[in-house]
């Protein structure tokens, strides 16, 4: 277990700005106008057709966002709606977190800390979160949003020493929930923020009232015997994943440094590492452009590229994957657990396998349609889904907000 000191310390809590200076996003233009790309791939097919992708992005694909991220895209934009949110940075244990934080005009809202994941940041949430502080249905909770980007993302410090893995970093939420007055609060997060969410959940449940997750983490082990059809084939998709698709996990958790310089060094190489997780992760048939825009896709490589980020998200996997810093195999979550399993995600867990894990789980969805980053693939949907999800938590928590 971590702990930190100065619990509270709400004199610690900085305002932040973002801006990015002009050297720096002439820079970008000039690199992105300077790549070298490589020839076509060797199975071109005509859009639209999904085996495009089959060895990775498609040359033209590519070429024709480089070209937008050149001459089209506006970061102040993106800059600007962050600063109007609120941004903020406090100091744990040596590292500056940054983090957004928008409270909600209603006095009935709930403390609510929403978490990222790679190759996410914060920009997976900055178009969801009015409407969570402030919904327009009366009858919808509202909740004191907050936002933080895990350490070596973003605005946050970049860790100069090991350690920081899923454990510490939910020791680190709940010292910054306290630090703002949130003593207790819900959880939110997919991706390594699911399951941080999870941690948060299971090994903090004096300060958390429940959680939301769209990544369910069973423990290990389990068998497929009495699973329905459709549950095993979930197990048999994730297994599957995770032997012949997660080249990248694999190299970013032995060797992020390596990877890290090309996508420190070079914008195209960059973009093209997190598109291609765009494409393969989401509910599209031949582009992630069909439910995701350029802007919000190229908001979030560039902040990757301006903190110059590459290498120190990866490293995530580094400080997560196997050894001391890893999930605990035998932790169980036991305050009350909303759990939504998108279609099209990369891992989908059986309710009878999370049910091991989860204790008390008040709402099980499987949405329609929607992938592994559905704030951003179907952000109407995710809003209420969310919304009820986090209202059968409280409900069942018996806390007010």
């Amino acid at each position: 277990m971590y702990s930190f000191s100065n619990n509270n310390a709400q004199s610690d809590v900085h305002r932040f700005e973002a801006h990015a200076s002009d050297a720096d996003l002439a820079d970008l233009r000039a690199r992105l106008a300077a790549a070298r790309l490589p020839e076509r791939e060797t199975v071109y097919r005509p859009a639209p057709d999904p085996r495009r992708w089959d060895q990775g992005v498609p040359l033209a694909d590519l070429s024709e966002l480089v070209d937008y991220w050149r001459t089209g895209y506006d970061w102040r934009a993106f800059e600007a709606r962050l600063n109007r949110i609120g941004q903020f940075r406090t100091t744990i244990d040596g590292l500056a977190i940054h983090f957004l934080h928008r409270r909600s005009a209603r006095a009935d809202a709930t403390p609510l800390i929403l978490t990222h994941g790679w190759p996410g940041s914060v920009a997976e949430f900055a178009h969801v979160i009015d409407a969570l502080a402030d919904p327009e249905n009366p009858d919808a909770p509202a909740f004191h949003v907050v936002a933080p980007s895990l350490p070596g993302f973003g605005y946050s410090d970049k860790p100069t020493g090991t350690g920081w893995g899923v454990g510490k970093i939910a020791a680190a939420w709940v010292e910054l929930m306290g630090r703002l007055g949130y003593d207790r609060f819900m959880a939110h997060g997919g991706d390594w923020g699911g399951v941080i969410t999870t941690v948060l959940g299971g090994r903090f449940p004096a300060s958390v009232v429940g959680i939301h997750t769209v990544l369910a983490q069973a423990p290990p082990g389990l068998a497929t015997d009495g699973l329905t059809a459709a549950e095993r084939k979930w197990a048999e998709d994730t297994r599957a994943f995770w032997r012949k698709r997660a080249a990248y996990a694999k190299q970013q958790a032995t060797r992020p440094q390596t990877i890290g310089y090309a996508l420190v060094d070079s914008p195209v190489g960059l973009l093209a590492w997190i598109l291609d997780k765009f494409f393969e992760w989401t509910d599209t048939e031949d582009s992630p452009f069909e439910t995701i825009s350029r802007d919000r896709i190229l908001d979030d490589v560039t902040l990757y590229w301006l903190t110059r980020t590459g290498a120190s998200a990866a490293r995530i996997y580094a400080e997560s994957h196997g050894g001391v810093n890893a999930l605990d195999p035998g932790l169980r979550v036991d305050v009350p657990s909303a759990i939504s399993i998108y279609p099209c995600d990369i891992e989908k867990c059986p309710r009878a396998w999370a049910q091991e894990r989860y204790r008390q789980i008040v709402r099980w969805k499987t949405p329609e349609a929607g992938g592994h980053f559905p704030s951003l693939e179907v952000p109407g949907y995710f809003i209420t889904d969310l919304q009820e999800g986090l209202a059968a938590v409280l409900a069942a928590s018996g806390s007010s907000p």
